[in-house]
C-alpha cells in the first residue's frame, strides 16, 4: 500500500532532549503505570537517523553477512528495516520499538547484529543453524515522539480503507492529553494491538471499535510492515519458528521479595485453542505450541540465572492467563511461533543513561539463551514445566 504521507523525512531526531517519564506500561497490559516524576535526558538512546546509519556500518563491516533492507515504512515515510543474519531453516524474528518509548531493546538488536556479522567460531556455527531476522524500531514515528503511539489520525485510516468511513474509531486510538502527552493535538494508534491471527484479514466496519480482547485490524502501517515480514518468512521458510517481542514495563519486585524486577519474561498471550477458554481460537489448535514457547522462555531464565548472583538474577513471569489476540505475540503465537516476550523494568526515561547499559545487556544475554538454544537444539529437550517455576512479577 502506498502511503499519503510517505514523505522526505530529515535524517535528524526531533529535540526532546528531556522529557517527563513514561505514565503507560508496555503491551500486554493496558493499564497506565506512573513512573517517576523527573525529567531525564534520552540522547542517549537511539533515534531513527542513528538508526539508520549504524545498520549501513554493520551491513558494510559484516561483508555480506548481515543484510539490511528496508522492509516499509511508518506513517510519515520513515524507514522501517529488516536485518537479516545467518541461513539456516530454523528462523527467528526478533523486534524492538513497537512502542516508541521503549528503546533498549533496540540498543540491544544492534550489539546482538554486530557480533552475530563477526567471524568468530560462535558467530559462523550460529549462522549455519539459524536464520535470524531484527526489525529494529519498527514504530520510527512514535520514537522520535519518545511515546507509545505512532503518528496518525482515524481520517488517514478512512482515507486507507474507505469501507470503515461509517465506523469508530478503534479502541486503541489515543486523543486523550495529560501531563506527559498531548495526543489530542497529535493522535495516534497503539500499534500493538493493531495483529490479527489472520494475517490475509481486511479491515470491516462492523470490527470496530472493539476492545482488548478481540483481534487487530492491520489499519497502522506500521503492523501491515510486520505482518507482510512474517508472511513472506512462512512463505520462504514454511514457518516462523520462534518470535521475540521487546518492550518496557514500570518498576516491580520479584514476588514475595524487595528485589527489584531486572527483566520479565512471558509465552502466555492467548489460552490454549485446545482448551475450553481458547474455544474461539479452534482454528488454530494444529499450530498453536504453547509448550515451545514456555521452553524458550525458561532458556531466556537459564541464561540470566547462569550470570550468578547479581541483578540479572531478578527476572520474573509477567502477568499470566491472558487474552491478547490484537498483540503481535499473540497472534503469531497462533500461527505456530513460538513466542517471547521482553518486558524490561521501567520505562526508559524513569531510569535515564545510568541503568542503560545494564538493562541492554539483560536483552542482549537473553536473546542469545534463545539463540543458543534453538542453534544447538538444547531448548527442545527443556521440560515445558519448567516454566511455571520462574517466580511471578509482584505489582
Amino acid at each position: 500500500m502506498s502511503r499519503k504521507k510517505k514523505l522526505t523525512v530529515l535524517c535528524s531526531t526531533l529535540l526532546l532532549s528531556s522529557v517527563f517519564a513514561s505514565p503507560t506500561m508496555a503491551a500486554p497490559n493496558d493499564k497506565p503505570v506512573q513512573a517517576q516524576s523527573q525529567e531525564y535526558a534520552i540522547s542517549g538512546f537511539i533515534s531513527h537517523a542513528e538508526l539508520s546509519k549504524k545498520l549501513q556500518q554493520i551491513d558494510r563491516s559484516s561483508q555480506g553477512q548481515v543484510n539490511v533492507e528496508v522492509a516499509g515504512y511508518s506513517n510519515l515515510g520513515r524507514e522501517i528495516y529488516t536485518a537479516t543474519v545467518g541461513s539456516g531453516d530454523k528462523v527467528i524474528l526478533v523486534q524492538s520499538e513497537i512502542h516508541g518509548n521503549e528503546k533498549t531493546g533496540t540498543a540491544a538488536l544492534l550489539n546482538l547484529l554486530q557480533q552475530l556479522g563477526s567471524n568468530s567460531p560462535e558467530a559462523k556455527k550460529i549462522r549455519e543453524e539459524v536464520t535470524i531476522v531484527a526489525m529494529p524500531m519498527v514504530n520510527p514515528d512514535a520514537t522520535e515522539l519518545n511515546r507509545r503511539g505512532n503518528d496518525m489520525s482515524w481520517s488517514e485510516v478512512v482515507n486507507d480503507f474507505p469501507q470503515l468511513a461509517s465506523a469508530s474509531p478503534s479502541w486503541n486510538y489515543y486523543t486523550y492529553t495529560n501531563q506527559y502527552w498531548d495526543y489530542a493535538s497529535n493522535p495516534g494508534f497503539d500499534v500493538n494491538r493493531d495483529f490479527n491471527p489472520d494475517l490475509d484479514y481486511v479491515p470491516q466496519p462492523e470490527d470496530f471499535p472493539s476492545n482488548s480482547s478481540n483481534p487487530g485490524w492491520y489499519i497502522t502501517p506500521e503492523s501491515q510492515t510486520v505482518r507482510d515480514v512474517y508472511k513472506g518468512l512462512m512463505s520462504e521458510f514454511g514457518k516462523v519458528d520462534v518470535f521475540v517481542d521487546l518492550h518496557h514495563q514500570g518498576e516491580y519486585f520479584v514476588e514475595g521479595t524487595d528485589d527489584k524486577v531486572t527483566l520479565s519474561i512471558s509465552g502466555d498471550f492467548v489460552p490454549d485453542p485446545d482448551s475450553e477458554e481458547g474455544a474461539k481460537y479452534r482454528e488454530y489448535a494444529d499450530t498453536y505450541d504453547g509448550d515451545f514457547s514456555k521452553q524458550l522462555n525458561v532458556s531466556v531464565y537459564n541464561a540470566l540465572q547462569d550470570r550468578g548472583d547479581s541483578p540479572f538474577d531478578n527476572i520474573t513471569l509477567y502477568p499470566q492467563g491472558l487474552d491478547l489476540p490484537g498483540t503481535a505475540l499473540g497472534s503469531f503465537a497462533l500461527n505456530g511461533s513460538g513466542a517471547v516476550l521482553f518486558e524490561v523494568t521501567g520505562q526508559t526515561q524513569s531510569y535515564g543513561q545510568k541503568e542503560k547499559g545494564r538493562l541492554i545487556k539483560a536483552v542482549e544475554i537473553g536473546l542469545y539463551g534463545i539463540i543458543d538454544g534453538v542453534t544447538s537444539g538444547d531448548v527442545y529437550e527443556i521440560n515445558p514445566n519448567e516454566y511455571d517455576e520462574i517466580p511471578l512479577t509482584e505489582r
